[in-house]
Protein backbone atom coordinates (compact mmCIF):
# COMPACT_ATOMS: atom_id res chain seq x y z
CA UNK A 1 0.00 0.00 0.00
CA UNK A 2 1.06 3.75 -0.45
CA UNK A 3 3.50 5.32 2.16
CA UNK A 4 3.74 8.73 3.13
CA UNK A 5 7.14 10.67 2.74
CA UNK A 6 8.50 13.51 4.06
CA UNK A 7 9.93 15.54 0.95
CA UNK A 8 11.93 19.36 0.94
CA UNK A 9 10.55 20.98 -1.96
CA UNK A 10 12.28 24.24 -3.24
CA UNK A 11 10.91 27.17 -2.10
CA UNK A 12 13.77 30.04 -3.29
CA UNK A 13 16.07 30.74 -6.12
CA UNK A 14 19.21 32.26 -3.85
CA UNK A 15 21.05 34.02 -6.26
CA UNK A 16 23.00 36.77 -4.93
CA UNK A 17 23.00 35.60 -1.41
CA UNK A 18 23.67 32.34 0.87
CA UNK A 19 21.22 29.79 1.26
CA UNK A 20 18.49 30.45 3.65
CA UNK A 21 16.10 27.88 5.16
CA UNK A 22 13.34 29.60 3.60
CA UNK A 23 14.35 28.51 0.24
CA UNK A 24 13.13 24.45 1.43
CA UNK A 25 9.66 23.57 1.98
CA UNK A 26 9.27 20.64 4.21
CA UNK A 27 5.81 18.83 3.13
CA UNK A 28 4.33 15.35 3.21
CA UNK A 29 3.80 13.06 0.31
CA UNK A 30 2.19 10.32 -0.55
CA UNK A 31 4.38 7.49 -2.96
CA UNK A 32 2.31 5.26 -4.96
CA UNK A 33 2.62 1.38 -4.78
CA UNK A 34 5.51 0.56 -7.91
CA UNK A 35 4.21 -0.25 -10.82
CA UNK A 36 5.12 -2.89 -12.93
CA UNK A 37 9.00 -2.33 -14.23
CA UNK A 38 9.38 0.05 -10.84
CA UNK A 39 11.19 -0.33 -7.48
CA UNK A 40 10.19 1.24 -3.96
CA UNK A 41 13.42 2.99 -2.48
CA UNK A 42 13.70 3.78 1.08
CA UNK A 43 16.38 6.60 1.19
CA UNK A 44 19.52 5.60 3.33
CA UNK A 45 21.99 8.15 2.83
CA UNK A 46 21.68 11.73 1.09
CA UNK A 47 24.95 12.99 -0.66
CA UNK A 48 25.92 16.91 -0.76
CA UNK A 49 27.65 19.18 -3.45
CA UNK A 50 28.52 22.81 -3.73
CA UNK A 51 27.22 22.30 -7.60
CA UNK A 52 23.37 22.26 -6.04
CA UNK A 53 23.54 25.46 -5.16
CA UNK A 54 24.04 26.27 -8.76
CA UNK A 55 20.95 23.90 -9.60
CA UNK A 56 18.77 25.67 -7.02
CA UNK A 57 19.65 29.05 -8.86
CA UNK A 58 19.23 27.79 -12.30
CA UNK A 59 22.83 28.90 -13.12
CA UNK A 60 23.60 25.46 -14.54
CA UNK A 61 23.01 24.62 -18.29
CA UNK A 62 23.85 21.19 -18.21
CA UNK A 63 20.72 20.39 -15.86
CA UNK A 64 17.19 20.58 -16.03
CA UNK A 65 16.42 23.77 -14.41
CA UNK A 66 14.15 23.38 -10.92
CA UNK A 67 11.09 25.11 -10.40
CA UNK A 68 9.74 26.32 -7.41
CA UNK A 69 7.82 23.52 -5.73
CA UNK A 70 10.25 20.68 -7.53
CA UNK A 71 11.65 18.06 -4.91
CA UNK A 72 14.99 19.27 -3.87
CA UNK A 73 17.65 17.43 -6.43
CA UNK A 74 20.29 15.69 -4.94
CA UNK A 75 21.94 12.21 -5.06
CA UNK A 76 21.84 9.43 -1.73
CA UNK A 77 22.26 5.85 -1.46
CA UNK A 78 18.35 4.05 -0.90
CA UNK A 79 17.13 0.68 -0.15
CA UNK A 80 14.91 -1.42 -2.21
CA UNK A 81 11.51 -2.26 0.18
CA UNK A 82 9.43 -3.76 -3.18
CA UNK A 83 10.55 -4.28 -6.58
CA UNK A 84 8.58 -5.14 -9.24
CA UNK A 85 11.43 -4.85 -11.69
CA UNK A 86 13.60 -8.25 -12.53
CA UNK A 87 17.07 -6.47 -11.91
CA UNK A 88 16.39 -5.46 -8.12
CA UNK A 89 15.35 -7.57 -5.11
CA UNK A 90 14.20 -6.56 -1.97
CA UNK A 91 17.32 -5.31 0.32
CA UNK A 92 19.35 -4.60 -2.89
CA UNK A 93 21.47 -1.04 -1.95
CA UNK A 94 21.45 1.19 -4.36
CA UNK A 95 22.86 4.94 -5.58
CA UNK A 96 20.98 7.61 -7.91
CA UNK A 97 19.70 10.88 -7.97
CA UNK A 98 16.98 10.34 -5.08
CA UNK A 99 15.84 13.77 -4.76
CA UNK A 100 14.99 15.16 -1.05
CA UNK A 101 12.58 12.39 -0.22
CA UNK A 102 12.02 9.62 2.21
CA UNK A 103 10.81 7.76 0.07
CA UNK A 104 10.54 7.61 -4.70
CA UNK A 105 9.93 5.54 -7.14
CA UNK A 106 12.19 4.28 -9.85
CA UNK A 107 12.14 2.75 -13.17
CA UNK A 108 16.06 1.65 -12.43
CA UNK A 109 17.44 3.02 -15.13
CA UNK A 110 19.11 5.38 -13.63
CA UNK A 111 20.60 3.22 -10.03
CA UNK A 112 23.80 1.82 -9.54
CA UNK A 113 24.12 -1.21 -7.38
CA UNK A 114 26.27 -0.32 -4.37
CA UNK A 115 29.92 -1.64 -4.28
CA UNK A 116 29.98 -4.67 -1.53
CA UNK A 117 33.93 -4.18 -1.12
CA UNK A 118 33.69 -0.69 0.53
CA UNK A 119 31.41 0.62 3.29
CA UNK A 120 27.82 1.88 1.27
CA UNK A 121 28.93 5.31 1.93
CA UNK A 122 31.86 5.15 -0.25
CA UNK A 123 29.46 4.96 -3.60
CA UNK A 124 28.64 8.64 -3.17
CA UNK A 125 31.78 9.52 -1.99
CA UNK A 126 35.56 8.30 -3.00
CA UNK A 127 33.67 6.06 -5.84
CA UNK A 128 30.38 8.77 -6.21
CA UNK A 129 30.49 11.90 -8.44
CA UNK A 130 33.35 13.12 -6.11
CA UNK A 131 35.80 10.41 -7.00
CA UNK A 132 34.85 10.32 -10.39
CA UNK A 133 35.28 14.09 -10.98
CA UNK A 134 38.66 14.01 -9.21
CA UNK A 135 39.81 11.30 -11.49
CA UNK A 136 38.07 12.65 -14.48
CA UNK A 137 39.51 16.45 -14.00
CA UNK A 138 42.99 15.20 -12.99
CA UNK A 139 43.45 12.84 -15.49
CA UNK A 140 41.14 13.76 -18.79
CA UNK A 141 42.26 17.54 -18.45
CA UNK A 142 45.35 17.58 -16.24
CA UNK A 143 47.14 14.81 -17.46
CA UNK A 144 49.86 14.78 -15.17
CA UNK A 145 52.95 12.94 -15.92
CA UNK A 146 55.26 11.53 -13.21
CA UNK A 147 57.39 14.47 -11.69
CA UNK A 148 54.89 16.60 -11.78
CA UNK A 149 54.06 19.27 -9.20
CA UNK A 150 50.05 19.20 -8.76
CA UNK A 151 48.54 22.26 -6.54
CA UNK A 152 45.18 21.64 -5.45
CA UNK A 153 42.79 24.44 -4.43
CA UNK A 154 40.15 23.49 -1.42
CA UNK A 155 42.32 20.43 -1.00
CA UNK A 156 40.75 19.47 2.00
CA UNK A 157 37.24 19.05 0.27
CA UNK A 158 35.66 15.46 -0.61
CA UNK A 159 36.74 16.24 -4.20
CA UNK A 160 40.50 17.86 -3.61
CA UNK A 161 41.48 15.38 -1.02
CA UNK A 162 41.06 12.74 -3.43
CA UNK A 163 42.80 14.84 -6.40
CA UNK A 164 46.18 14.80 -5.00
CA UNK A 165 46.22 11.01 -3.21
CA UNK A 166 45.44 10.50 -6.86
CA UNK A 167 48.14 12.81 -7.66
CA UNK A 168 50.49 10.94 -5.70
CA UNK A 169 49.58 8.05 -6.92
CA UNK A 170 51.00 8.84 -10.89
CA UNK A 171 54.14 9.84 -9.03
CA UNK A 172 53.92 13.74 -8.94
CA UNK A 173 54.42 16.15 -6.26
CA UNK A 174 51.53 17.20 -4.36
CA UNK A 175 50.43 20.30 -2.64
CA UNK A 176 47.01 21.22 -1.55
CA UNK A 177 45.45 24.67 0.35
CA UNK A 178 43.22 24.30 2.96
CA UNK A 179 41.85 26.72 5.57
CA UNK A 180 42.99 26.20 9.03
CA UNK A 181 45.65 24.56 11.01
CA UNK A 182 43.62 20.85 11.49
CA UNK A 183 42.49 20.41 7.51
CA UNK A 184 46.09 21.51 6.17
CA UNK A 185 47.78 19.00 9.34
CA UNK A 186 44.90 15.90 7.34
CA UNK A 187 46.66 16.67 4.17
CA UNK A 188 49.88 15.82 5.27
CA UNK A 189 49.35 13.31 7.43
CA UNK A 190 46.09 11.43 6.34
CA UNK A 191 45.97 12.27 2.64
CA UNK A 192 49.19 12.15 1.27
CA UNK A 193 50.42 15.62 0.22
CA UNK A 194 53.70 16.63 0.41
CA UNK A 195 53.14 19.92 1.96
CA UNK A 196 49.71 22.17 2.86
CA UNK A 197 48.96 26.06 2.54
CA UNK A 198 46.84 27.70 5.07
CA UNK A 199 45.06 30.52 2.99
CA UNK A 200 43.78 31.56 6.51
CA UNK A 201 47.43 32.17 7.76
CA UNK A 202 49.79 33.92 5.69
CA UNK A 203 50.61 35.17 2.01
CA UNK A 204 48.96 32.75 0.29
CA UNK A 205 51.24 33.61 -3.32
CA UNK A 206 54.68 33.56 -1.44
CA UNK A 207 53.81 29.87 0.09
CA UNK A 208 52.55 28.82 -3.19
CA UNK A 209 56.56 29.93 -4.39
CA UNK A 210 57.83 28.29 -1.25
CA UNK A 211 56.06 24.77 -1.95
CA UNK A 212 56.41 24.89 -5.85
CA UNK A 213 59.87 26.13 -6.42
CA UNK A 214 60.24 24.68 -10.01
CA UNK A 215 56.45 26.59 -10.84
CA UNK A 216 53.50 24.49 -11.13
CA UNK A 217 52.45 21.90 -13.91
CA UNK A 218 48.84 21.19 -13.07
CA UNK A 219 46.69 23.14 -10.96
CA UNK A 220 43.24 21.59 -9.82
CA UNK A 221 40.79 24.88 -8.79
CA UNK A 222 37.67 24.09 -6.57
CA UNK A 223 37.85 27.71 -5.06
CA UNK A 224 38.11 30.65 -8.11
CA UNK A 225 38.70 34.17 -7.32
CA UNK A 226 41.84 35.20 -5.76
CA UNK A 227 42.85 31.46 -5.02
CA UNK A 228 43.08 31.12 -8.61
CA UNK A 229 45.22 34.27 -9.48
CA UNK A 230 47.66 33.45 -6.61
CA UNK A 231 47.86 30.02 -8.14
CA UNK A 232 48.42 31.42 -12.23
CA UNK A 233 50.87 33.59 -10.79
CA UNK A 234 53.54 30.89 -10.27
CA UNK A 235 52.48 28.49 -13.12
CA UNK A 236 55.52 26.39 -15.13
CA UNK A 237 55.82 26.46 -18.82
CA UNK A 238 53.21 24.56 -20.06
CA UNK A 239 50.58 24.39 -17.40
CA UNK A 240 47.14 22.60 -17.37
CA UNK A 241 45.12 24.46 -15.06
CA UNK A 242 41.84 22.47 -14.48
CA UNK A 243 38.85 24.76 -13.38
CA UNK A 244 36.29 22.20 -11.49
CA UNK A 245 34.62 24.71 -9.53
CA UNK A 246 34.15 28.23 -7.43
CA UNK A 247 33.68 27.83 -3.94
CA UNK A 248 34.53 31.21 -3.77
CA UNK A 249 31.87 32.57 -5.77
CA UNK A 250 28.76 30.30 -4.13
CA UNK A 251 27.78 32.41 -0.99
CA UNK A 252 27.21 35.55 -3.09
CA UNK A 253 25.41 34.11 -6.93
CA UNK A 254 27.92 36.35 -8.44
CA UNK A 255 30.72 35.79 -10.81
CA UNK A 256 34.47 36.89 -10.02
CA UNK A 257 36.26 39.18 -12.02
CA UNK A 258 38.70 37.43 -14.12
CA UNK A 259 42.02 36.72 -13.03
CA UNK A 260 44.74 39.42 -13.42
CA UNK A 261 47.64 36.80 -13.85
CA UNK A 262 45.69 34.96 -16.71
CA UNK A 263 48.88 36.35 -18.77
CA UNK A 264 50.74 33.67 -17.65
CA UNK A 265 49.12 31.58 -19.60
CA UNK A 266 50.69 32.99 -22.48
CA UNK A 267 53.89 33.20 -21.00
CA UNK A 268 54.21 29.77 -19.78
CA UNK A 269 52.05 28.16 -23.08
CA UNK A 270 49.91 27.08 -20.66
CA UNK A 271 46.05 25.65 -21.00
CA UNK A 272 42.96 26.13 -18.43
CA UNK A 273 39.71 24.16 -19.34
CA UNK A 274 36.76 23.39 -17.55
CA UNK A 275 34.77 20.12 -17.45
CA UNK A 276 31.71 18.40 -16.74
CA UNK A 277 32.00 14.84 -15.53
CA UNK A 278 28.92 13.88 -16.92
CA UNK A 279 30.77 13.47 -20.20
CA UNK A 280 32.79 10.17 -18.99
CA UNK A 281 29.27 8.83 -18.30
CA UNK A 282 30.41 5.53 -19.92
CA UNK A 283 33.62 5.22 -18.02
CA UNK A 284 32.31 5.48 -14.78
CA UNK A 285 31.94 1.86 -13.94
CA UNK A 286 35.74 1.13 -15.06
CA UNK A 287 37.26 4.44 -13.17
CA UNK A 288 35.01 3.08 -10.31
CA UNK A 289 36.81 -0.43 -10.18
CA UNK A 290 39.83 1.77 -10.32
CA UNK A 291 39.55 3.81 -7.23
CA UNK A 292 37.83 1.05 -5.19
CA UNK A 293 41.32 -0.75 -5.62
CA UNK A 294 42.86 2.39 -4.62
CA UNK A 295 40.98 2.82 -1.39
CA UNK A 296 41.53 -1.16 -0.66
CA UNK A 297 45.14 -1.39 -0.90
CA UNK A 298 45.76 1.92 0.93
CA UNK A 299 46.60 4.20 -1.47
CA UNK A 300 43.45 5.81 -1.19
CA UNK A 301 42.15 7.49 1.90
CA UNK A 302 38.99 9.00 2.32
CA UNK A 303 37.05 10.91 4.75
CA UNK A 304 32.89 11.55 5.31
CA UNK A 305 31.07 14.13 7.31
CA UNK A 306 28.24 12.13 8.11
CA UNK A 307 24.85 14.35 10.02
CA UNK A 308 21.60 12.75 11.10
CA UNK A 309 17.99 13.36 10.79
CA UNK A 310 16.24 14.08 7.12
CA UNK A 311 14.72 17.04 8.90
CA UNK A 312 18.51 18.77 8.98
CA UNK A 313 19.40 18.63 5.26
CA UNK A 314 19.11 22.52 4.19
CA UNK A 315 21.38 22.82 7.39
CA UNK A 316 23.65 19.88 6.39
CA UNK A 317 23.72 21.78 2.75
CA UNK A 318 24.83 25.24 4.38
CA UNK A 319 27.09 22.91 6.06
CA UNK A 320 29.50 23.28 2.60
CA UNK A 321 29.66 27.00 2.13
CA UNK A 322 30.97 27.90 5.74
CA UNK A 323 33.65 25.22 5.91
CA UNK A 324 32.44 23.70 8.82
CA UNK A 325 32.07 19.83 6.64
CA UNK A 326 35.12 17.81 6.78
CA UNK A 327 35.46 15.22 3.78
CA UNK A 328 32.19 14.61 1.74
CA UNK A 329 29.30 15.68 3.48
CA UNK A 330 26.55 12.93 4.00
CA UNK A 331 23.32 12.94 5.38
CA UNK A 332 22.16 9.15 7.25
CA UNK A 333 18.57 9.48 7.84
Amino acid sequence: MPVTARQFLLNGHPRGRGIEDSDFKLVETQIADPGIGEVLLKTRWLGFDPAQKGWMENIADYVTPMAIGDVMRGSGISEVVESKNAGYATGDLVMGTTGWSEYHLSDGSDLTKVDKDLPPTAMLSVLGTTGVTAYCGLFKVGKPVAGDTVLVSGAAGATGSVVGQLAKIAGCRAVGIAGGPEKCEWLVKEAGYDAAIDYKADNVRSQIKEHCPRGVDVIFDNVGGGILDNMLANIATGARVVICGGISRYETGNLPAGPQNYFNLIFRRGTMAGFIVLDWANEFPAIRKRLAGFAQDGRLAYREDIQHGFENAPATLKRLFSGANKGKQLLQL
